[in-house]
């Protein structure tokens, strides 16, 4: 009998966060960021079909890059999750933290037992009141969570994205420019995004209940030329 080719567990570990990473970065970017009166979050999406953000609970958005099927798996699982608290509990039990920290368990779970671990990073975003108290749960691919500030970046080239938003990014933007900061970050000085190659909604602050809203790429021209 043949003995098995032995291969140290910090070699499994590090193979498999690479092939996650490269996964990932073949992907597109997106752009999560706190502005005026709510949420935004940007996509560079040219499928008008396929979401990579939804709506996951009344004040809660969930947004996926890489692997599509992967991350949809996990936007599904959410609701989910989400929907059985809500109605065990109440509405108001349902937040980001707790949806986050399920996510992480998942993913977690799937790069330390599996061969293939999940080529995703995932956002929970959670709007409130006031902007101080927003939310957003970075989840990567290998389960570790990241409470981030004013925005957030995942998947393509998320440092440079992220250096581009902390030169032009104010938490007092409007929505327009919001969009404008977003979409200038994501294209970078050598390209330019126009409306259909983007996806774009907003949790907005004032909604009374179910803060959701998917902007209609019809209207993404005015907001983007807005005051240029």
């Amino acid at each position: 009998m043949s003995m098995p080719f032995y291969v140290a567990p910090e070699q499994v570990m590090k193979d498999r966060a690479d092939y996650a990473r490269k996964g990932i970065a073949r992907g597109r970017s997106l752009v999560a960021l706190i502005y005026a009166d709510g949420i935004l979050l940007c996509a560079e999406n040219p499928s008008a079909t396929l979401r990579k953000i939804s709506e996951i609970y009344d004040r809660i958005a969930f947004a996926g890059v890489g692997k599509y099927n992967e991350f949809d798996q996990m936007r599904i699982a959410g609701v989910r999750a989400a929907d059985l608290k809500g109605y065990t509990y109440s509405r108001e039990d349902v937040d980001a933290r707790s949806l986050a920290n399920n996510y992480a368990q998942i993913l977690g779970q799937v790069f330390t037992h599996e061969m293939k671990p999940m080529e995703v990073e995932i956002l929970v975003a959670e709007v409130t009141a006031t902007a101080a108290d927003d939310q957003l749960f970075h989840i990567l691919y290998d389960g570790t969570v990241m409470d981030e500030e004013r925005f957030s970046v995942l998947g393509g080239e998320a440092e440079a994205i992220s250096a581009r938003l902390s030169v032009a990014y104010s938490p007092d933007m409007d929505l327009a420019t919001a969009l404008r900061v977003a979409v200038a970050a994501l294209a970078g000085d050598e390209r330019r995004l126009d409306g259909v190659d983007l996806e774009v909604a907003v949790l907005e602050r004032t909604a009374e209940r179910r803060a959701f809203r998917r902007l209609d790429r019809a209207d993404l021209p005015a907001l983007l030329s807005d005051g240029d």
